[in-house]
């Protein structure tokens, strides 16, 4: 039989993949307007495929559409990321739980930490490490369960990459990851979901403290830093 060739990815597709990825690396800041002809013009396309993504973002919860405001890039403060993280606390380790029972392949979660180790930008980085929790929780056995993790992933991208901006602590995280990865491998199902828990819990931890302002991030060196505002003054880069 002959080979066939992957296809080429739509236009729509690639101006959704190109504005995301314009998003998770601070390109595109928060709350600034996307505006469709605009961004026809840059990418070369109609209004058509920029709307479709546009759309597909929204569903994401990467940008926010608005009647008086046209569509913007979502913004990100205390109470966004600790409703989204709450979701995945709540659901997450659950999931994990079932995937390490069901004694489920784990090598797409272990490519996962190699791309993310490997990463050479936030977004590369942020989008490997929800792949690797997506590696982990999609095989639970519950589709609906999969999906309901899915529809934070995007949003859950975005909050650990402007985090990073404050707290460049991937590398904390990475030496979490590499701990689920283990007790999962040696089939400990409850620590298993007990470190995916603790791992969530303590990224929003120190990200959002809960004695911060829900719209300040407290940086490295004590201080707090913006949600808000130009990419080089907010949080918009890495959980």
């Amino acid at each position: 039989m002959p080979f066939a060739p992957s296809p080429i990815p739509s236009r729509t597709q690639y101006v959704l993949e190109a504005i995301k990825h314009d998003i998770l690396t601070g390109v595109l800041s928060p709350g600034q307007a996307l505006v469709e002809t605009e961004l026809a013009a840059h990418f070369g396309v109609s209004k058509t495929p920029v709307r479709e993504a546009l759309k597909t973002l929204a569903g994401s919860g990467l940008v926010v559409m608005s009647q008086y405001k046209g569509v913007t890039v979502r913004m990100v403060d205390a109470a966004m990321a600790r409703e989204v993280y709450d979701v995945r606390l709540l659901l997450e380790p659950e999931a994990v739980r079932r995937t390490v029972t069901a004694r489920a392949p784990l090598d797409a979660a272990r490519d996962a930490l190699r791309r993310a180790a490997g990463a050479e930008d936030p977004a590369e980085r942020s989008l490997a490490n929800r792949e690797f929790h997506r590696a982990l929780y999609l095989p639970c056995g519950n589709p609906l369960l999969g999906r309901m993790l899915d529809e934070v992933r995007d949003q859950a991208a975005l909050v650990s990459t402007v985090a990073w901006a404050a707290i460049p602590s991937w590398e904390h995280e990475a030496a979490e990851h590499e701990e689920i990865l283990r007790l999962a491998a040696d089939g400990d199902a409850d620590r298993a979901g007990r470190a995916v828990h603790d791992h969530i819990a303590s990224f929003v931890q120190r990200a959002f403290p809960r004695t911060a302002s829900d719209h300040d991030v407290r940086d490295p060196e004590g201080g707090t830093r913006r949600c808000r505002g130009h990419p080089r003054h907010a949080l918009h880069r890495g959980g």
